[in-house]
């Protein structure tokens, strides 16, 4: 499922259709190559199915914007790490998307979570997810967040600065020293946008190996009784379709591991190479091949620890895209159609920015289907725009529609399941969409919509 896709050949300029297919395969028919929508969608005459559910049944329902979650994909996904990594710890990252219900159906699959703030520790923790089982991130964790990170009992902290190490051999007690983990910047550039790209220099993540800091805070570390240093973590970046960037990661961490036996004689037992695993997003891009990833980064960790004289170290994975990712379609009603004179379609719905601002942030591509009626004619290149006051609130810009696209219509969105709700924001006070999950024909709201009420009920100024 979770494999590298060829790309796919491009249509002479000269034809009227987008390049890029819009919809999901029929019953039936083979799942195209690079498909970014739920493995088990599929399109019947007027509409698209995930988890045996019609989006278009959906919108009706529970209203649009909607953000609909395959609860299968999700649970296949995880299996699929669970088994390409035996021995592995899979953790997912919660940044990508949390609720109750997520971190319910982690937990369930055996992964760990992955926490960037006392927000999403807290909600996991209250919400059931063990805290054994956590690892905690941030550049800048506040006080109150460790505090409250060790007060909990989470499995790893991953210090990023000087300063935390101190805070938290402070907050730590004697008689249950805290596991940490060095969050190392291993000088590899990976990732689709400069603005994700976290394994590089002269950024704000973690302590450079180029310049000792990373030796400097192992052994700070190792000089406070209250915290037991079990091993070293990076994160190189987001949507990384190779597996290459990783094993030069694991030659440039492995060498460091071997350093630190030389001079501390401890050889440290666990190696957190972090997430940033690609998905498509439109039809023949490429995703990160597991299997493939799972097979070489493994071997090369055994490689360089036997060139090194290391026990190898137990290696942990941080994918959270990877498992959510294609999980999500986003559903949006067509409020405007507007056509110009160089012959651009713009197709304005009921979202845009406030639920996704992914395009805007990092020029995000994604495809989007019609729904709930069949096309009247050929398809043709839409740019799929947002509701909101600025002229970069596109949401899709080259869409694959038909050309009698009109007011009323019904879009659907894939790869909606990470960094869209997690990411929403209140701009301009539409408020956020609501989610449902739906698995084997069924469907159960998980969150509800955010109302006018919401925003008043924060307002206590007056």
């Amino acid at each position: 499922m979770l494999t590298k896709r060829a790309v796919a050949t491009t249509a002479p300029a000269t034809t009227p259709a987008p390049v890029l297919a819009p919809a999901p395969p029929r019953a039936g028919q083979p799942v195209p190559a690079g498909s970014p929508w739920p493995a088990g969608a599929l399109r019947t005459a007027d509409d698209i199915t995930v988890g045996g559910v019609g989006l278009t049944e959906l919108a009706v329902q529970y209203a649009t914007p909607l953000y609909v979650l395959d609860e299968g994909e999700v649970r296949d996904r995880c299996r699929a790490y669970r088994r390409a990594l035996p021995g592995t710890d899979v953790v997912y990252a919660a940044k990508a998307f949390l609720c109750g219900a997520m971190a319910e159906w982690v937990e369930q699959e055996g992964l760990g979570l992955d926490v960037c703030s006392g927000g999403e520790l807290e909600h996991a923790v209250t919400c059931g997810f063990p805290p054994e089982r956590i690892v905690v991130h941030g550049n800048a964790k506040s006080p109150e967040e460790l505090a409250a990170a060790v007060r909990l009992g989470v499995g790893r902290i991953v210090v990023d600065s000087f300063a935390e190490i101190a805070r938290l051999a402070a907050l730590a007690a004697p008689e249950r020293p805290q596991a940490v983990l060095v969050r190392v910047v291993p000088g590899v550039s990976a990732g689709h946008h400069a603005a994700v790209r976290t394994g590089v220099e002269e950024q704000k993540f973690g302590f450079s190996a180029a310049t000792g800091d990373a030796e400097d805070a192992v052994a700070r570390v190792l000089g406070q009784p209250r915290l037991r240093l079990a091993g070293l973590h990076c994160h190189l970046g987001s949507q990384i379709a190779e597996t290459a960037p990783y094993l030069a990661a694991v030659d440039r961490l492995v060498p460091l591991l071997a350093a630190i036996r030389d001079r501390h004689g401890v050889e440290l037992p666990e190696l957190d190479l972090g997430g940033g695993h690609a998905v498509p997003y439109r039809f023949g891009e490429p995703g990160l091949d597991l299997p493939e990833f799972a097979t070489r980064v493994t071997a090369r960790l055994a490689e360089q620890c036997a060139r090194h004289g290391l026990r190898v170290p137990r290696l942990a994975v941080e994918p959270g895209r990877a498992i959510v990712g294609p999980a999500g379609v986003a559903v949006y009603r067509v409020l405007a159609v507007k056509h110009t004179m160089s012959g651009r379609t713009f197709v304005a719905v009921d979202g845009g920015m406030s639920d996704n601002p992914r395009p805007a942030l990092y020029d995000a591509r994604y495809t989007a289907a019609l729904i709930g009626r069949a096309a009247e004619g050929p398809l043709t290149d839409a740019v799929v725009v947002g509701r909101h006051c600025e002229a970069g609130d596109v949401l899709v810009p080259q869409a694959a529609l038909p050309a009698d696209v009109r007011p009323g219509d019904l879009i659907a969105v894939p790869v909606a399941g990470a960094y869209h709700l997690s990411m929403a924001s209140g701009y301009n006070l539409l408020g956020r969409p609501p989610l449902v999950a739906v698995v084997d024909g069924a469907a159960r709201l998980l969150l509800r919509r955010e109302t006018l009420d919401d925003f008043r009920r924060r307002d206590v100024g007056r």
